[in-house]
């Protein structure tokens, strides 16, 4: 059962959030609880999307943002995002089982992405402290040092999400898959 109140429509969300629900609803097709639960902080959603929006139009893929965010939600045991992020691996950045599986293990089936995704990895477990040899071998699979800071972001802004929604209990909207361990 949800801990926190989430608005069940958009009009039932604070006035000023309201916009931007639609916003969501445009982009999606439907405003998933993540949204709605965050509107109940309008200047938190507004961060939230903000940041979101400015990181999609980045120099990491969406199919590697994917695979973190199924690392992230995996590590931190968020059942939401990683219900979420499965539903939308699989039906949007098209990523096969074998490959979310290796996500959730903290790898990839590509070694390029396997390198991004050991990073964000060792981000969360290490909250932040990587060690000098964790960050050389994300800059020798090739990546910049933007998308580096990117990486970290990514982690931070799906951390985000990952807390929000366990502190809250939010009722999952997406087909559920559970974390094997938190």
């Amino acid at each position: 059962m949800p801990r926190l109140p989430t608005p069940t429509s958009i009009e039932e969300a604070p006035p000023a959030a309201q916009p931007l629900l639609e916003a969501v609803k445009k982009q999606f097709g439907v405003v998933p609880n993540l949204f709605r639960l965050v509107s109940i902080s309008p200047a938190a959603l507004e961060g939230f999307l903000g940041l979101s929006g400015a990181l999609a139009k980045g120099r990491l893929d969406a199919t590697t943002r994917g695979r973190i965010a199924l690392t992230v939600a995996e590590i931190n045991g968020c059942d939401y995002c990683l219900s979420a992020h499965t539903y939308l691996g699989k039906n949007l950045v098209k990523l096969s089982d074998a490959e979310m599986a290796a996500n959730r293990d903290g790898g990839s089936t590509d070694p390029k992405a396997a390198a991004a995704v050991r990073f964000a990895a060792e981000i969360v477990k290490t909250r932040g402290h990587v060690a000098d040899a964790d960050l050389r071998a994300v800059k020798d699979a090739g990546y910049t040092d933007a998308q580096i800071i990117e990486i970290v972001l990514h982690v931070a802004l799906n951390t985000l999400t990952n807390y929000a929604n366990v502190v809250a209990k939010t009722e999952i909207d997406f087909p559920v898959v559970a974390a094997r361990a938190a």
